[in-house]
């Protein structure tokens, strides 16, 4: 059924128009011209992305020929998205620890403390292992012996020094050198040696980090941009549908996560976030992001928003053939907004919501 499912897919897109027209602040849809725009302007100012051409037989003609996805390699993902999750009840657990000591009775009453959160497990397998902490002794009961190691320090110098060595007893080095012999040098002790089970508890003690390559497409039906990941375990090893969902929030994970066989490569299956709702969801991110870089701007250049004359321009809305509603009044400056080549920036951000634990967005500092 998946398979057929696949199909029907793929011929939906190939049957679907090329979007020539700019939908970018309307629809939150963009051309494949803005497309390559966008993925030039990422690979700019973050070089950690670069363009790829693919599988020859698979490209696809609306692109250009060397662009037609970008890619980025060892995308570092440190722990798993099980670990974020927690309920309301695990975050309002509460529970009373006491220090007391029994023999104390209603009097060990202030000896107890209240224990938050108390039902929110540790991040990793680090805290799975609590050890034990010795009693501390009370500094009542070590004055005495304290004050017997202080009784034994002389501060004007009444002890016996001991004896200091005469410079002809000392041996030379270099005599010792020469007598020794490489062949007869002794073994190493059996003591020095690490067995396998200690290297199996030190495996436990280290952070086991996996790797994803994640790849950028344009979906042609959809006319927005798709994410697709391929991960690798810390040996290098590729890892399984089932592990790659656990790095992926629980929301998502086998609903709008999938594994598909990547465009572009014949053979190569990955893990792809279904762009039904990226078109609306980046509408509504671009619209807010919109709002306060045209404030921006318009403070930049004197506006106050308050006149009726500035609300003309401030607030006008592109009709998406390339002319604007509204004409700009003379003497007056347009208002720019947020930029289409900004898009996959913008869309990383998104995409990070979604794979929280997978550090896909490096456009932070940006």
């Amino acid at each position: 059924m998946h398979t057929i499912q696949q199909q029907y897919w793929a011929v939906r897109e190939y049957l679907s128009p090329v979007l020539k027209e700019s939908k970018f602040k309307e629809h939150g849809r963009i051309t494949p011209e803005e497309f390559v725009a966008a993925g030039d302007f990422l690979a700019y100012k973050f070089p950690v992305w670069s363009w790829e051409k693919g599988d020859g037989s698979k490209a696809r003609d609306y692109l250009p020929a060397d662009k037609q996805y970008l890619l980025t390699r060892g995308v570092p993902c440190l722990r798993r998205a099980s670990t974020l999750a927690y309920t309301d009840a695990d975050e309002d657990a509460e529970r009373l620890l006491s220090f007391a000591d029994p023999k104390d009775g209603a009097a060990g009453g202030a000896e107890e403390w209240v224990e938050t959160h108390a039902g929110r497990s540790a991040g990793g397998d680090a805290g799975g292992h609590v050890g034990t902490i010795d009693d501390i002794p009370d500094v009542d009961d070590a004055d005495g012996e304290v004050a017997g190691v202080l009784g034994h320090l002389s501060l004007g110098g009444g002890g016996v020094p001991a004896d200091i060595p005469d410079m002809d007893e000392i041996p030379d080095m270099e005599e010792d050198l020469e007598d020794e012999d490489e062949a007869t040098a002794a073994a190493p002790k059996a003591s020095n040696v690490i067995t396998a089970d200690e290297v199996e508890v030190a495996k436990g003690n280290l952070l086991q980090v996996r790797t994803y390559d994640v790849m950028i497409t344009y979906d042609k039906y959809y006319q927005t941009p798709r994410i697709w990941l391929v991960g690798y375990d810390e040996n290098g090893t590729p890892l399984t549908p089932s592990q790659i969902f656990q790095d992926v929030s629980a929301d998502h994970a086998f609903k709008t996560v999938t594994i598909e066989p990547f465009p572009h490569s014949a053979s190569l299956q990955a893990a792809s976030v279904h762009p039904c709702k990226h078109a609306s969801v980046m509408k509504k991110v671009i619209e807010r992001m919109n709002q306060g870089i045209e404030e921006q701007q318009a403070a930049r250049r004197g506006a106050t928003g308050k006149d009726g004359k500035q609300k003309k321009w401030l607030f006008r809305r592109a009709s998406g053939n390339g002319k604007d509603d509204k004409a700009v009044p003379a003497g007056e400056e347009e208002v720019e907004g947020m930029r289409v080549d900004l898009y996959l920036v913008v869309f990383l951000k998104f995409i990070a919501s979604i794979v929280p634990t997978i550090e896909v967005d490096s456009t932070a500092s940006f």
